[in-house]
């Protein structure tokens, strides 16, 4: 069976051609990139139009390159960047650019929403409790989906008025493709209003009402395997693929990334290393950590649930010291290296690079310490106004101890995750390490000495989510059992770190001081961030 897997992520799509047997084999990909408009107020907006066109022109690359196996494609699933907010009328036409899963300006709709009257844990008590009870979890964040909804009906009625359905990224690419309009079981549960309590996925519609939220706006649920229908024929034409490919309901990056890592069985961990990153550990019943901001959500594979914590800035803060503090000497070696057109390999080389120049300074950066938040931050502690930091330079501290710490300090927050997570579930021993950071063996490296654990990574790392997003297609074509018997045969380690013993004691000095760091700036961050007045800049991700 041949599967077209698009990976939808935060800077571009990776439109990917698998061919399933014995093994689950790439036979092609194409990288589109598109750009995220980001607002000094704290908004984060993308074009949809962008996604689409990114969707067209790399299944075209592919149907130019490969038109006999285009021509064969069966079925087509996604992988998404997830908690955006796509408002669209009864026709799919979105009525406004697409408010990323980043948008954190919704800050008066959650504070009228929940934070007044009696409360606990600074949140309005009967709401907080209500919300818990019915769907295990709290819009505690600003930037949760439902502040951003409330944002738009308080300031842009008239798009309201127009609305017919809120949908995510990919559920609105699929609602184009086949104009049927759905929300997979994950996408559901990433509002934070579906109904855990129902017998049958449901929405929370009283409590939704009770937020300010119109139940009617939210679409039918269906699981991550669902068989959606056919491409309209019209989208066929465009794409250059049989109208009679299946369209899947696939899944969110946060839940099919994990499959496509191999990390499907009841305690089985991961950390993934894209533009944002995260831990995430494998449950069978629903946790939450209100206190650290941690909660299950649920996954692809129905019955089970992925415990997980965020950090949004991890490759970004690769992409900021490409920017900033070494543009030339990356460029220069792209150059070197041939790679100065191919934006997948420029990827490849900038890790590649990294790598080479990290390795020439020492475990703990000779004592620099850099805070991953470059747009505020979301767990163990939410704060939007939370910024990244250099931390302990001194006249000695040169080019290669900044990069080092930029990638040591982003494995200290998945360290801080992984501890918080251990609070309340078993984590596994041994990690599965994927998406573009795990490119880098010596990111690898530093990953399990910084974590004191084993660390497995994957064939192709950086292509996980789209794995995925093609073993639920398999799955929902009835070519394969379930998504834990896909993992178990098709996605295997190829590449073991041990922990270095001798870079304990620095690390762990390290860390400890990376903890202190915004309980002692907290209120600074305030102070300087709590309110920037301006216009929007627009970002060009690649």
């Amino acid at each position: 069976m041949l599967v077209l897997s698009y990976d939808v992520g935060t800077s571009g799509v990776k439109t990917c051609l698998y061919r399933s047997g014995e093994s689950l084999s790439l036979v092609a990909s194409a990288l589109g990139t598109y750009d995220l408009t980001i607002f000094p107020d704290g908004g984060a907006e993308q074009d949809p139009e962008e996604w689409w066109r990114a969707i067209v022109t790399t299944t075209q690359a592919l149907r130019e390159t490969h038109p006999q196996e285009l021509a064969q494609v069966a079925g087509i699933s996604f992988c998404s960047q997830m908690q955006g907010l796509v408002l669209v009328d009864a026709t799919g036409q979105h009525l406004r650019p697409a408010m990323s899963y980043l948008d954190q300006r919704a800050t008066k709709q959650k504070h009228d929403g929940l934070e007044t009257g009696f409360k606990i844990s600074g949140m309005n008590a009967k709401k907080l409790l209500s919300s818990l009870y019915r769907t295990s979890a709290v819009s505690a964040s600003v930037k949760d989906p439902m502040w951003k909804y409330l944002w738009v009906k308080e300031n842009e009625p008239e798009v309201m008025a127009r609305t017919r359905w809120w949908l995510d990224v990919k559920e609105y690419l699929i609602g184009r493709m086949t104009r049927r309009f759905i929300m997979s079981l994950d996408s559901a549960f990433a509002t934070l209003l579906l109904d855990v309590r129902a017998p049958q996925p449901a929405w929370a519609a009283r409590l939704a009402r009770s937020f300010g939220v119109n139940p009617a706006h939210l679409p039918p649920i269906v699981p991550s395997t669902e068989a959606v229908g056919t491409l309209r024929p019209e989208i066929a034409a465009e794409l250059g693929v049989p109208d009679t490919a299946v369209v899947y309901a696939g899944g969110g990056d946060a839940s099919l990334i994990g499959v496509g890592a191999g990390a499907c069985t009841v305690g089985a961990t991961h950390a993934y290393w894209g533009t944002s990153g995260w831990v995430s550990t494998v449950t069978d019943r629903r946790v939450v950590d209100t206190g650290a901001m941690i909660a299950t959500v649920d996954g692809a594979d129905c019955g089970k649930y992925n415990y997980f914590a965020e950090l949004e800035t991890a490759g970004k803060c690769f992409e900021w010291v490409r920017e900033h503090l070494a543009e030339d000497e990356i460029n220069v070696y792209l150059s070197h290296h041939d790679q100065t057109e191919d934006t997948e390999h420029q990827y490849r080389s900038l890790y590649d690079y990294l790598s080479k120049v990290i390795s020439c300074a020492k475990p703990g950066a000779d004592g620099v310490i850099f805070t991953p938040w470059l747009h505020g931050n979301r767990c163990p502690f939410e704060d939007a106004n939370a910024r990244a930091m250099f931390f302990n330079i001194s006249l000695e501290t040169g080019k290669t101890e900044l990069l080092r710490a930029v990638i040591e300090g982003v494995c200290f927050q998945l360290r801080w995750f992984l501890e918080t997570q251990e609070r309340k579930v078993n984590t596994s021993k041994t990690l599965r390490f994927v998406g573009g950071g795990a490119l880098s063996p010596v990111t690898c490296q530093i990953l399990a000495d910084i974590l004191g654990r084993q660390v497995e990574t994957v064939a192709s790392p950086q292509n996980v989510g789209s794995v995925g997003a093609a073993l639920v297609a398999l799955v929902g074509a009835g070519e394969i059992r379930d998504l834990t018997e896909a993992t178990s045969q098709l996605v295997k380690p190829n590449a073991t770190y041990h922990p270095n013993p001798a870079t304990r004691a620095v690390y762990d000095r390290q860390y400890a001081v990376f903890k202190t760091l915004y309980r002692n700036n907290r209120q600074a961050f305030t102070r300087l961030n709590a309110a920037k007045p301006g216009g929007a800049t627009r970002e060009t991700t690649k």
